[in-house]
C-alpha cells in the first residue's frame, strides 16, 4: 500500500474507533463523554474527506477500498456499544442497535462466502446514507449521555420536575435544564429518533445485498 493521505485518514479513523471506548478508561466523566463525541466527530468527518480527496487528486486504491467500510463499521459498532451500556439498556436503543449489528454481520458474513463475487455487493448511495444516519445519530446519543451526566450531578437526586422548578425559582443553574424535559432528554430523544431511522435504512441495505446474493446462495440441481 502507499501512504497516500486518503489512505492515512482512513487509518486513522479505524484507530479512532476503540480510541471512543478508551476514553471512558482514562477519563472521568463527563469529560469522557465529550471526548468520545470529538473524537467520534472528527472521526466521521474523515470519511467523507478520504473518499473525496482519492478521487479528486486520484489516489483511489484496493487497500482504501478494503479498509474503509471496516473502520466506518467498527466505528458504528464499537459507539452503539459504549452507548448502550451508559444508556441504562434503553429498549428504544437496544432494538435498532440490534438491527445494525445483525446487518453488519450478515452482510460481512455474505461478502466471505461469495468471495470473488463479493463485488455484487458494491457500497450504494443508501448505504452511504445510512452510515451517516447511524454517525449521526451516535454524535447526538454522547451529547444526550453527557448532558445527562451533568444533569445528575446538578439535580442531586432531586427529578427533573423538582430540578426545573427550582431553575425557575432561581435556585438552580438554568444552562443545564432546557426546560422540565432537560438537555439530555431532548438529545436522547433526537438520537434516538435518528438511529431508527438509521436501523430501517440498515435493513434495507441489508435485504438488498441478500436480494442480490440470493442467485449465488441456490444448491445447483443435479
Amino acid at each position: 500500500m502507499s501512504w497516500t493521505i486518503p489512505n492515512i485518514l482512513t487509518v486513522l479513523r479505524l484507530l479512532a474507533a476503540p480510541g471512543v471506548a478508551v476514553m471512558f478508561l482514562y477519563f472521568h466523566r463527563p469529560w469522557a463523554d465529550w471526548f468520545a463525541l470529538a473524537l467520534f466527530v472528527s472521526a466521521a468527518v474523515t470519511d467523507y474527506f478520504d473518499g473525496y480527496l482519492a478521487r479528486l487528486w486520484k489516489q483511489e486504491s484496493k487497500f482504501g477500498a478494503m479498509l474503509d467500510p471496516i473502520a466506518d463499521k467498527a466505528m458504528v459498532v464499537i459507539a452503539i456499544m459504549v452507548i448502550t451500556g451508559y444508556s441504562g439498556m434503553n429498549p428504544w436503543l437496544i432494538l435498532p442497535a440490534t438491527v445494525i449489528l445483525f446487518r453488519e454481520v450478515f452482510v460481512s458474513g455474505l461478502r466471505e462466502y461469495l468471495g470473488a463475487k463479493a463485488g455484487l455487493l458494491k457500497v450504494t448511495k443508501l448505504a452511504k446514507w445510512k452510515t451517516t444516519a447511524q454517525m449521526i445519530a451516535i454524535a447526538i446519543l454522547f451529547l444526550g449521555t453527557g448532558l445527562e451526566h451533568l444533569e445528575g450531578i446538578a439535580r442531586r437526586g432531586l427529578t427533573m420536575e423538582q430540578y426545573a422548578a427550582l431553575v425557575e425559582q432561581g435556585l438552580a443553574d438554568p444552562i443545564r435544564s432546557c426546560g422540565a424535559r432537560g438537555c439530555s432528554s431532548i438529545a436522547t430523544t433526537v438520537g434516538l429518533a435518528v438511529i431508527w431511522v438509521a436501523a430501517i435504512l440498515t435493513f434495507m441495505t441489508g435485504w438488498e445485498y441478500f436480494r442480490k446474493a440470493l442467485p449465488f446462495l441456490k444448491d445447483d440441481k443435479t
